[in-house]
Order: structure tokens, then sequence, then C-alpha cells
């Protein structure tokens, strides 16, 4: 029998190493109550007290997972069933672009949850009567010193013989620590209740004043009178009352040469392709044509469209009137478009529409080979067959 009101034995030990061999000799004489306080962590104190893994790595686990799938389910639920978005054949539920956003909603709960459980659940937070705090003992292991505590609660402990135990150990100091008394203070009590009242008062006023005075006082008035124009809004800086303003023309970005002929539905002059035929260059063309080109053109290029009924069908790439076209004119068409087709200026930058043009011409020539190319194409089969 030990006494209610004591909370455990405690002893100061002087270094590192005797902490461990303490805590190593306190776990073999088969106390399982007892804790370790240092000044700064100790590498392998936690084998030395013979602890069993914690299971806030659990809780990390969970709440991480629980993240990942609130993320994936409220993104699949927009893009895919409450307003879902059609761009350029872009498939609904797209994984790739989610993950940086799962990822961080993952992180974000499960750090959360982490600290949250540590502090609540395992160190039962907020406990600011614990009976540690203000002892002599807690003031040591603070600064410089190593401590030992058993605690009364361990199914071995008898007061004299945890002390005989610990005094064989060899302590700088023993110490009995009980329980303080608890203080019940009311939060109807008039002092806390007037304090309450002061505060709310004082930070209402406060925030009151920052925001509808101080702020549009001068100098604190710079974010409301600040120079700016504001898209969609008028402006008295110009005498035509517009706050928008189109580009000065004839205006070029820097490092960038214009197409002369754009707006023109006859070109002057029509550009050279600078771009040959390679294998990443009709890479970049398929998939651009693919996704702006084939709605209407079809994906072989035969006028076979998709749209049916929106728009009227165009006619074959595969035309004499179209495998006669320079590169430069149906370059031309890609950037002015032509009768019912938009340009395509703002989608595909200058690489991209070469590209086009140089699948285009691939589609062309796969479509009416020549005899000479269907004997190139069985040498090569021949060849990769025997291989």
């Amino acid at each position: 029998m030990h006494n209610t009101n004591l909370f455990g034995v405690s002893a100061l030990f002087d270094s590192p190493d005797k902490i461990i061999l303490v805590a190593k000799k306190t776990a073999e004489a088969g106390f399982t109550n007892f804790d370790i306080n240092t000044p700064y962590p100790i590498h392998g104190i936690e084998k030395a007290m013979k602890l069993k893994p914690s299971k806030l790595g659990f809780i990390t686990l969970v709440f991480g997972l629980t993240g990942s799938f609130i993320a994936l389910f409220f993104m699949y639920w927009t893009m895919s069933i409450d307003y879902p978005m059609i761009i350029s054949g872009k498939p609904f539920f797209a994984l790739p672009a989610f993950i940086p956003v799962t990822f961080e909603v993952t992180v974000l709960l499960a750090t959360l949850a982490t600290v949250i459980g540590m502090i609540t659940f395992f160190f039962k937070f907020p406990e600011n009567h614990h009976p540690l705090h203000d002892t002599n003992y807690m003031k040591q292991v603070s600064k410089d010193k190593f401590g030992l505590v058993i605690e009364s609660t361990d199914k071995n402990f008898e007061l004299e013989k945890v002390k005989e135990f610990l005094q064989s150990l060899n302590p700088i100091s023993i110490e009995e620590i009980y329980y303080q008394a608890k203080e019940n203070n009311s939060v109807l009590e008039p002092r806390f209740l007037t304090l309450l009242f002061v505060i709310a008062l004082v930070t209402s006023g406060t925030t009151y004043f920052i925001l509808n005075k101080l702020l549009y006082m001068t100098p604190f008035d710079w974010m409301s009178t600040q120079l700016k124009l504001n898209p969609q809004k008028p402006s008295e800086l110009f005498s035509d009352g517009f706050g928008m303003r189109t580009p000065v023309a004839g205006t070029v970005a820097q490092g960038f040469i214009p197409y002369l002929s754009k707006g023109n539905p006859n070109p002057t002059e029509l550009l050279e392709n600078p771009y040959l035929i390679t294998e990443e260059n009709i890479k970049i063309g398929k998939s651009k044509y693919l996704t702006f080109c084939s709605p209407c053109h079809g994906n072989f290029g035969d006028g076979d469209s998709r749209l049916r009924g929106q728009f009227p069908n165009p006619p074959s790439l595969h035309s004499k009137r179209a495998r006669d076209f320079k590169d430069g004119m149906i370059y031309h068409v890609i950037v002015n478009g032509q009768n019912s087709m938009p340009s395509y200026a703002p989608y595909l930058d200058n690489e991209e529409r070469w590209a086009v043009v140089n699948y285009i011409r691939v589609l062309q020539r796969a479509k009416n080979a020549s005899e000479s190319d269907i004997q190139f194409a069985k040498k090569e089969n021949v060849k990769n067959a025997s291989n």
C-alpha cells in the first residue's frame, strides 16, 4: 500500500551515460510505469527503457490516407459529376493534374492529426497541473541533470523498496513527489467575466478602428488610393473613359518576329518551313493535330467531322488542291483560319504550327503513297522481320 497522494519517487543523475544505465536497470528490475527526463534527446534511451513502438504512426497513416481519399474524391466529384469541363479532349479525371493537390491535402491532414493526436491523446494536454511541475526535480532536469521517476501506479511499487533500489543506483538526490491540490476556478467568477469583457471590447474596438478609420488616413491609405487600372472598370486617366487599352498598333514583343500576313486572306509572301520532319517534330504535330484539328478534319484528314450538324464538314486534306498547297500556305490557314475555320494562332505557338504542317504532310503521303514509297516500305518490313 502507498500514500494515494504520492505521485512517485524521483532520482537525479549527472551524465547521459549514467541515465542510460539507470533506465536499463530499472526496466530489468520489472518496473514499467517510469519515465526518464533529460535536458536534450539521448539516442538509445527508448531501447534501454524497453519502450514499445508508439501508436502515433497509425494516427498519421489513417489521417494521411483519409486526406488522399478526400482530395481525390472531391476533385473527381467536381470535375466529373458536378461541373465537368470539356477541354480539347482531356479526360474528366486527369489524375496527373490532381496529384499535387492530393499530396498537399495528405501531408496537411497527416501532420495536423499527428500533432493534435500527440498533444491530446498521448500527452493528455492541456494538462497544466502535472505533479512534476514547479518541482526542484523538473528545474534540474531542464538545465543540466538527468532524472528518473518511478510512479506509484507501478505494479511493483513499494515506497521503501523503491527508495532502496534508487539508492543502489548512486543518485545525486532522491525526492518524493506528491500530487498538488487542484484549484477549482469557475468561469463565472466576476473577475474572469470582467477580464473577458475588457479583452473583447479592446479587441473589437481596435479592429474596428484599424479597418474602418486608420487604413483611410494618410499615409496608411496607399492601398485604397493607389494609381492603378482595374479590369472592366472605367478610368479618368484617358479621355474615352476606358481603363482597358488595346496594344499600340505595331507593338511587337521583344525577341518575337510577327507573321506579317496575319489577318490578310491573300498572303503576299509565304513562309518556308524551317523544321525538318523528325520523329520528335511529328510526335508534337500528331498531338496538336488530334487535339485541335481532328474534331473537324478527322483523325486521318478525310474531312469526316465528329461535329456533324454543328459545322459544315471541311474538305479532305487529301485532295489535289490541298496536297499542292505549299507548307507556308497551310501555316497561313492555321494562323488566319479559312471559311468557317477559326484562327488557331492563340492555341498553337510557332513551332507547334509547323509541327502540325509536317504531320499533315505525313498523312497525305501515307494516303497517297507512290510506287517507290510502297517498294521502300516492303523492303523495310522484310528487313525488320529478318532482324
